[in-house]
């Protein structure tokens, strides 16, 4: 695979929303993610969330033991995912920030603010052999903080430009992709690995995918929600398509 190779994630959660709507087991998302893996994913996401809304604890124990590509691990800062996480081991551990009366994640995490807690809270992540990264907004001093407190990875928060695009405001949206843009050189000048995504349609990936630092984008509601109409694997296939022509 070329260095210029840009992954995919694919975050199968809504597939868990869905099947926790009617509290079965169907649809399953471990079938999902096996799925997205065949059609090209270069990896699953999942989000393990305190309030369990959708992805369940016995959904990673599935992960873990189905997938022959990597598992991208969400979690919120707590004890308890912590704990998660060191009994799995999975390959990527991405913290996020959480709040129980959101509808997604708003927002990226407040590292800067939370350096000491939060570098504490990684390393036994990064001794397990986790590769950590860090859900934040593109802002230089968020960027800094990650960096100092060990993190390998950073994740840029796509979800402003997403929005503003969605919105109709094209002057907004170019600000937050140069933003973008510019955070992504920013943090791969200082040795970290660059991801992003939220909210990434269609209509919106390639600009990103563009960004020749950019090595991981994670994309999971809009890939569900297109399943219904065009069935999993072709809406990977074009997500995948999308990426590469842009790349290349």
């Amino acid at each position: 695979m070329s260095d210029n190779h840009l992954r995919l994630g694919v975050n199968i959660d809504h597939v868990a929303t869905i099947r926790n709507a009617r509290g079965g087991a169907y649809p399953d998302p471990i079938r999902a993610a096996k799925l997205a893996e065949e059609a090209g994913a270069d990896g699953i996401t999942a989000h393990l969330r305190e309030d369990r809304r959708h992805i369940l604890d016995a959904d990673i124990e599935g992960l873990m033991e189905a997938l022959t590509v990597p598992l991208n691990f969400e979690m919120a800062a707590t004890d308890e995912m912590q704990k998660i996480a060191l009994r799995h081991k999975p390959h990527a551990v991405c913290i996020v920030p959480e709040k129980r009366e959101e509808r997604t994640t708003e927002g990226g995490l407040e590292v800067a603010r939370e350096e000491n807690k939060l570098a504490h809270f990684i390393a036994p992540l990064r001794d397990v052999g986790c590769r950590v990264s860090i859900f934040i907004a593109a802002d230089q001093r968020q960027i800094d903080a990650a960096h100092r407190i060990g993190a390998e990875v950073i994740e840029l928060h796509t979800g402003a430009y997403c929005d503003y695009h969605a919105e109709g405001k094209p002057e907004e949206a170019a600000r937050e992709l140069e933003a973008l843009r510019e955070m992504s050189a920013y943090a791969h000048s200082l040795g970290l690995e660059v991801h992003a995504g939220h909210g990434l349609t269609y209509d919106t990936v390639q600009p990103v995918a563009a960004f020749p630092e950019v090595r991981e984008l994670n994309i999971g509601h809009f890939l569900i929600g297109e399943s219904i109409f065009r069935g999993l694997t072709p809406a990977v296939h074009e997500m995948r398509r999308l990426m590469d022509e842009a790349r290349g």
